[in-house]
């Protein structure tokens, strides 16, 4: 489906990180500077866990750019892990002498049992390695590369934490000027947050989780700027940007659940307090006098602001692990416990800039077509310009 597409292969305590994006025009300006500062943004956050302290994450990009411009031909970049030093008994390609003992008891909450059963292997390693979070590494770099698709057709994509465990953040924010909300500020948050109050408040339910043991989950809130109306389609389920959106948010780790603008609150709400109503002005052509739709109708972008929000759940590796039963000695007994996180909520927001980066990028593509770069802006300049001029006489 679409035009673009991305890749990833690499295990969490493997040599490294392969991603491969394909479908880029040529011409994208693009080098590793454009791509390793939102990995870096991906490693921070309040309540991270020792492998932040291990790996510093950085893409060597391998093919597809010449001289800082992509060539048109697949782009393949390259995330080294640090921590493979680490690991090269337990994860070498090749067959070792000597035996490794398996990982035999899963965790509630993870892939484990479910991929052990599937695969029908007994060493849950086999499993985690590949379903880790750690891979979410990759879409941050291929996010970072649509991320410069987007902008050079005028969108930017931002994240902040609207909710970590039990406190909430819901600032007086412009849901249809985002360009004006404090971004600077969230960047600068431990917890990314807008409200400081909120985020010392965040930060001690943290610490509170981290010392029974346990973790937290949370809401993270994806904004997009910038969109012209008519990304995506009406008229197939598989082409509904906002079906799209949700299945990219979901397919996030800990992700269970997904709502673009005040969806939820608005199942409470008449009709008449739901619908945006419709504007049109000479500067801006068509527009609304509210977002609660956050950005999409029918399928598609209606060049208002994109707002996506996720739900994720409380991180499945706990220091003080559940119940669970030994897949070797079926016995009932503590669940498998790895270096975790107690709380990533700020780090998938970023994840989900790059998961919606990425759709609005193949959508961007599908829309506007073209071969090089030079194409694609004309193409959007040429549909803004008709979005704002005065309907023709009849």
């Amino acid at each position: 489906m679409g035009r673009l597409r991305f890749l990833t292969a690499g295990e969490s305590h493997g040599p490294g990180l392969t991603v491969i994006v394909e479908g880029l025009p040529f011409g994208l300006a693009l080098t590793a500077d454009d791509i390793n500062p939102d990995l870096a943004r991906r490693q921070g956050g309040y309540g991270r866990g020792g492998r932040m302290q291990i790996e510093r994450d950085q893409a060597a990009i391998r093919s597809g750019v010449r001289h800082g411009r992509t060539l048109g031909s697949p782009v393949a970049l390259l995330i080294e892990n640090r921590d493979w030093a680490n690991w090269q008994d337990k994860m070498a390609v090749e067959p070792i002498d000597g035996e490794i003992p398996p990982v035999t008891k899963p965790r509630p909450g993870h892939a484990d049992l479910a991929g052990m059963v599937k695969y029908g292997t007994d060493d849950l390693r086999n499993i985690l390695e590949r379903s880790s979070a750690r891979e979410t590494t990759s879409r941050v770099a291929a996010g970072a590369v649509a991320r410069r698709l987007l902008a050079a057709a005028g969108i930017e994509v931002r994240s902040r934490a609207a909710r970590i465990g039990p406190v909430d953040d819901t600032p007086d924010l412009d849901p249809l000027q985002p360009e004006s909300w404090p971004w600077d500020d969230v960047e600068a948050s431990p917890v990314r947050a807008v409200t400081p109050e909120r985020a010392d408040a965040m930060i001690e339910a943290i610490d509170a989780a981290r010392e029974a043991g346990s973790t937290l989950g949370g809401v993270f809130e994806v904004v997009a700027w910038g969109l012209p109306i008519g990304l995506g389609s009406h008229v197939h389920w598989d082409r509904k940007l906002d079906g799209r959106l949700a299945q990219a948010i979901l397919s996030i780790n800990a992700v269970k659940g997904v709502e673009i603008g005040s969806a939820f609150d608005n199942t409470a709400r008449r009709g008449h307090d739901v619908h945006d109503e419709i504007d049109r002005t000479q500067a801006r052509g068509w527009t609304r006098l509210s977002n609660r739709a956050g950005g999409t109708e029918g399928g598609m972008t209606n060049g208002q602001p994109l707002i996506v929000r996720g739900a994720l759940k409380p991180i499945s590796t706990m220091r003080t692990p559940l119940q669970t039963v030994d897949v070797k000695t079926l016995q009932r007994t503590q669940a498998h416990f790895e270096r975790s996180d107690v709380c990533v909520v700020s780090a998938a927001g970023v994840i989900g800039e790059a998961m919606v980066a990425l759709v609005l990028a193949d959508a961007l593509l599908e829309k506007f077509g073209g071969d090089n770069m030079e194409d694609i802006a004309a193409a959007v300049r040429a549909q803004r310009a008709a979005s704002r001029a005065a309907p023709a006489a009849t």
